[in-house]
């Protein structure tokens, strides 16, 4: 959830004199300001919800966000490396049917094997979409945002496919469990845990540390010894599987498939990695701000329906508070080369 320094530090260790105190505050300071934004959206929503607290809502509020925060805690991965990925919501989408397709062929009482497989599927599915995803970027050297804006197209022509209107059904087995509870938690809350709990484990392996070596400086960092393109390849499909696990989450929510069903998450997730904190020139952010900047997201939403506020001041609130969250972190850039 913390920031990083530059490559430099993280490949050469000791020798290096680390980030001060203060330069330490002032890279964080747009991680700190999503934090006040959190804090602020959520006192709002407990005074326009008088039961906003209460488990159940609570439940409902973390089910309906734990998608765009899995596909936020993804899309931070490739941010981090200088890139991005404009397809994360054909690949949602493609999950979805996918999974929903295989799900209904299993029959009316399929045994929990058979839906564990199938759920499975659905995350091979996110990680062979961004394994492509990463392969084009990497060894075609396409730019990022060109190759993924192309490869959307083939993933929602493939969702459309695969069930070409909304349909199907999940078995009773999955959307029960997706809003149960295990150890009077939620089972949405432990699956927040998992995903960040992985951001957690890739931040501390060397792979976490190649990713903000790459996107500080790719030059740099490949002549340092890092393996660039492997690192590359290996942040979009770790992207694919969290969009995997983001595409498993609305299945289980909504209970059946839709070929669209997944397409805002592509804006929404850039949008949440920039509210955390995350620089989308890479090298500096976590997965954690992210998180925190899809729950603000979600919140929001909140608000504007309980405010009575009409739906399409949601774009325009969101774009205020993204380029609020640029401010930030231009500021925070001026003041380091003022120093």
């Amino acid at each position: 959830m913390g920031e990083r320094g530059a490559p430099g530090e993280l490949l050469l260790g000791a020798g290096v004199p680390g980030p001060t105190a203060s330069e330490r505050l002032r890279r964080g300071l747009p991680l700190w300001i999503s934090l006040v934004v959190l804090g602020a959206v959520v006192a709002v929503n407990g005074a326009l919800q008088p039961n906003f607290f209460e488990m159940p809502v609570l439940r409902a509020n973390v089910a309906t966000f734990l998608p765009l925060i899995a596909a936020a805690v993804g899309q931070t991965l490739v941010v981090l490396t200088g890139a991005i990925d404009l397809s994360v919501g054909g690949i949602v989408t493609l999950v979805n049917v996918v999974t929903v397709r295989l799900l209904s062929g299993l029959g009316p009482e399929p045994g929990t094997g058979g839906v564990l497989l199938a759920l499975a599927a659905g995350l091979l599915v996110g990680v062979l979409t961004g394994t492509v995803n990463g392969l084009l970027v990497a060894h075609l050297r396409l730019q990022s945002i060109i190759a993924t804006f192309a490869t959307s197209f083939v993933w929602m022509g493939l969702a459309l496919y695969v069930m070409p209107t909304p349909g199907g059904s999940v078995p009773e087995l999955v959307y029960r469990t997706y809003r149960g509870y295990f150890l009077g938690i939620p089972v949405v809350a432990w699956v927040v845990l998992v995903v960040l709990g992985l951001w957690w484990v890739i931040k501390r392996t060397r792979l976490g540390r190649y990713l903000y070596a790459v996107g500080g400086n790719a030059a740099s960092a490949y002549a340092s010894g890092v393996p660039v393109s492997l690192v590359m390849v290996a942040a979009y499909a770790l992207e694919g599987l969290f969009a995997g696990i983001a595409g498993l989450a609305l299945t289980a929510d909504i209970a059946s498939g839709d070929p669209l069903v997944g397409e805002p998450l592509t804006l929404s997730s850039i949008t949440a990695v920039v509210i955390g904190g995350t620089r989308l020139a890479g090298g500096v952010g976590g997965a954690g701000g992210s998180a925190a900047g899809a729950a603000v997201l979600g919140l929001i939403r909140n608000v504007i329906f309980f405010a009575n506020v009409p739906p399409f001041y949601q774009d325009f609130i969101s774009g205020l508070i993204v380029i609020g969250a640029l401010a930030a972190a231009a500021l925070g850039s001026v003041r380091r080369r003022s120093v």
